[in-house]
């Protein structure tokens, strides 16, 4: 009978924790995803060395505070699996380990600020919370786009750095050095950054027909701008088209999630994980 409770009693937190299909689930990512705010939004504010002067105790408390609810949350993923060992070695596992430890570690060793950036890795925790790991699926589809445009982009970025160095060459021999232009290498520099639209300033034309030339690169940087983008989106439009046909959409799963090997993408009346086979809790 005890020992029917304990299950229960896990499997109880189990869903408050990974899931969010009851009242209690849902208060409780609400309340972790403004915890998770408010603890980046202390990591910035210690940065600013005028605000941590004056306030430097009360950012120090907080942050004890926001630690120690993180610790007690992770203690509590690791129970409720049967498998703690997969969560703690999970991506997420390791940043809920990653941006809850350097607090720790600043009090044992003291003084060691630089960990206090790993604190910001909290805000991929909101990936979880909001579910937004299913909608990861369509960086695949883009990676996949970069991928088979690898070899149209390829060539295009070198013809645009050959223009690039003709034109580079010729605004050398237009503008010379008394106008910035001091070499052929700079020049190309300056070529690259107008093409990209970037425009810092640092050299510019003085002469009419330089000037001219300058505008003409202006123009053509906008045209080359949008070539590489068509050629993926045609990819990706593709790879998509062929993809959705195959694959559930984000509105048919929902936030299960099992006990055994955490996976999360299951459909509405799932009552197995498809990928260990562990009985769900529907």
């Amino acid at each position: 009978m005890a020992n029917h409770a304990k299950i229960s009693w896990r499997k109880k937190l189990h869903d408050i924790i990974y899931e969010a299909d009851t009242q209690a689930g849902k208060l409780f990512d609400i309340i972790l995803l403004i915890i998770i705010i408010a603890s980046v939004i202390l990591v910035m504010l210690e940065s600013v060395n005028s605000i941590d002067l004056k306030y430097h105790n009360v950012l120090n408390t907080l942050e004890w505070i926001i630690t120690i609810l993180f610790s007690i949350e992770y203690i509590a993923r690791v129970i409720t699996v049967k498998k703690p060992l997969k969560y703690i070695t999970s991506f997420y596992g390791i940043i809920d380990l990653l941006s809850t430890i350097p607090k720790y570690i600043s009090f044992m060793f003291g003084g060691i600020q630089a960990l206090a950036a790993l604190r910001a890795l909290r805000l991929l925790r909101v990936f979880r919370i909001l579910k937004l790991g299913r909608y990861l699926g369509a960086s695949n589809n883009l990676v996949s786009a970069l991928r088979a445009s690898r070899v149209k982009i390829s060539v295009f970025l070198f013809a645009v750095i050959i223009v690039a160095i003709i034109l580079g060459t010729i605004m050398y021999l237009i503008e010379g050095e008394e106008n910035g232009f001091t070499n052929i290498p700079k020049s190309v520099y300056w070529c690259i950054v107008t093409l990209t639209t970037v425009g810092f300033g640092d050299i510019a034309p003085q002469t009419p027909l330089g000037q001219f030339i300058a505008s003409l690169v202006m123009v053509l940087g906008y045209g080359i701008i949008a070539v590489p983008t068509g050629i993926v989106s045609a990819e990706y439009a593709s790879s998509h088209s062929k993809d959705s046909a195959n694959k559930p959409t984000a509105a048919a799963l929902n936030s299960q999630s099992c006990e055994n090997c955490l996976e999360t993408h299951h459909s509405d009346d799932a009552k197995f994980c498809l990928s260990c086979g562990e009985k769900l809790n529907t």
